[in-house]
């Protein structure tokens, strides 16, 4: 397999995407982000309340901070994505790791031979 090519030519090549697999993206987002937000940031309101409110309530300081930590991580997993285009080229990632994978076999055979 060759090199992955540069990124002006892969832009070239890049199929383009419909408006209906736009539409479908963005209803499945929808579906599956609003939910998840809904559970996440009221069992986030939930520990804020034990901590405010109850004695003893000084252990939802942890859940709380896993929370906000996990999130920001993943929201900043997020962004270099976006920022790196991960989200236009789908399959590009997939190509790169197989030709990673094939330029690791291939150093590995040579090195048993040597």
């Amino acid at each position: 397999m060759s090199e992955p090519s540069s990124p002006a030519a892969s832009t070239a090549t890049r199929p383009v995407t419909s408006h209906r697999h736009l539409w479908v993206t963005a209803i499945m987002a929808v579906l599956i982000l609003i939910p998840s937000m809904y559970g996440f940031i009221g069992k986030f309101i939930e520990f804020v309340h034990i901590y405010r409110g109850t004695s003893g309530g000084e252990f939802a300081i942890a859940p709380i901070m896993n929370y906000l930590l996990a999130s920001t991580g993943f929201f900043c997993m997020f962004l270099w994505a976006t920022w790196h285009g991960m989200f236009r080229d789908v399959e590009r990632p997939k190509i790169e790791m197989l030709a990673n994978e094939e330029q690791l076999d291939r150093r590995e055979a040579a090195s048993r031979i040597h």
